[in-house]
């Protein structure tokens, strides 16, 4: 019976975001004011007084929830993870609860990051879709035929649970690949309100950005295994986590298989620390006998 951590990604975030642990934690508090001067600006205004808005740019958005996520752990008492995973950005957040890497480390690399994500999103004008009740291979076989005919990019890009997977590429690529998708028998394919495709090939620009700034990170040994987004198993190199979270830009979050993995290896609780309760309602879609409970 082993307890698994798992910290959400983009899209977790709410205005007022982590205030109250800003106001009733002196630990928190300096952990914010140490990601101001990290960051260059004061993220703790727009977390605390900011609109949706102000919180949507993604170059706010990864900080705030990375930032949120590792507080919302460290408020946990005796928490003595077997295991740890994270959906897309907050793989990063699984890295500081494992000991990969450092608090201030991890902040500068998601800094990099979502900067170096935002300047692809405007290089090549491009989205992402939910598709809703359609199995994984039809929706990898439309997502290829698409591409052949077409040219456009689209690929499967967040496997989040069964029935329930995210496409990503270019704009006239994911137009194309809805209707197809609805043709084959998706209850719905709708486009998400994102600024790119993440994980897809067109975020190749900001891959490029992050792995120079991750290889010049030191990664230590962890001291329990991270299942990560790229490869969906269980690992404990530090060489081998930094070539997944450089593949990761790129490549699928491969979230389905990752928590199916985490419960072959033993994970019969998982605790979901971060904003928002997402994960936890993915966990409980991918197998209902799950013990899974959350810290905000």
């Amino acid at each position: 019976m082993k307890h698994a951590y798992v910290f959400p990604g983009q899209g977790s975030q709410f205005p007022g975001m982590g205030v109250e642990h800003y106001q009733n934690s002196v630990f928190s508090k300096k952990l914010f004011e140490q990601s101001n001067e990290i960051l260059g600006f004061r993220i703790s205004d727009i977390m605390f007084r900011g609109t949706e808005d102000d919180l949507k740019q993604t170059k706010v958005t990864q900080p705030a929830v990375f930032l949120h996520s590792i507080i919302a752990y460290r408020s946990i008492e005796n928490a003595k993870p077997d295991m740890v995973a994270g959906h897309s950005l907050g793989e990063f957040s699984a890295l500081v609860v494992n000991g990969t890497l450092s608090f201030e480390d991890a902040l500068s690399l998601v800094s990099v990051r979502a900067q170096a994500m935002q300047k692809a999103c405007e290089q090549n004008p491009s989205t992402m879709a939910a598709v809703l009740g359609l199995a994984d291979e039809k929706v990898e076989f439309v997502c290829s035929e698409v591409q052949k005919e077409t040219g456009e990019v689209v690929v499967a890009a967040n496997y989040n649970c069964p029935g329930q997977l995210v496409i990503s590429g270019s704009l006239r690529g994911i137009e194309i690949a809805c209707e197809r998708m609805k043709g084959a028998g998706a209850k719905r394919a709708v486009v998400l309100p994102v600024g790119g495709a993440f994980h897809s090939p067109l975020m190749k620009p900001a891959r490029e950005e992050l792995q120079a700034a991750i290889e010049k990170t030191r990664f230590h040994t962890p001291v329990c295994s991270v299942y990560q987004n790229a490869v969906a198993k269980a690992v404990m190199d530090a060489n081998e986590i930094k070539v997944n979270l450089i593949d990761q830009l790129t490549n699928p979050v491969r979230w389905t298989q990752s928590v199916q993995a985490m419960i072959a290896d033993g994970a019969s609780t998982f605790t979901e620390a971060g904003p928002g309760k997402v994960l936890q309602g993915l966990i409980q879609k991918i197998n209902k006998e799950m013990t899974v409970e959350g810290v905000s």
